[in-house]
């Protein structure tokens, strides 16, 4: 599984999940900043990536469009140390593989995780 770690966030996670054995890249070495989120949405289905995002709006473009692909992870957790959310982000991800391979959104919150599986 490959990681596509979203604007919003730090590209210091990337190197963090990627330490700790999940291959990932930050949407900031691979496109425009402002790029719309359908294109970070149509650059991870192409090459095979969870898109890992604080936006809301990722959720919301899987829904109108009935899509099944890319799976999404959504951190609804704030004020926590890159350390910390990146190892909730493995343990939570490693939990629902077989879901996120098959298309789901992941939601993280600080207190648990739930996967729904797509379309919604």
């Amino acid at each position: 599984m490959k990681l596509l770690i979203d604007m919003n966030l730090t590209p210091k996670l990337a190197d963090l999940l990627t330490s700790r054995g999940i291959e990932s890249a930050h949407w900031y070495g691979i496109g425009a900043a402002d790029a719309a989120d359908t294109e970070i949405m149509r650059y991870a289905l192409q090459h095979g990536y969870v898109v890992v995002t604080c936006d809301l709006d990722f959720s919301a473009i899987l829904s109108a469009t009935q899509g099944i692909k890319p799976s999404v992870v959504q951190i609804r957790i704030q004020n926590i140390p890159w350390d910390d959310l990146a190892d909730i982000l493995v343990q939570s991800v490693m939990q629902s593989a077989t879901e996120l391979e098959t298309g789901a959104i992941l939601t993280i919150d600080a207190k648990k995780s739930r996967a729904r599986l797509l379309p919604l």
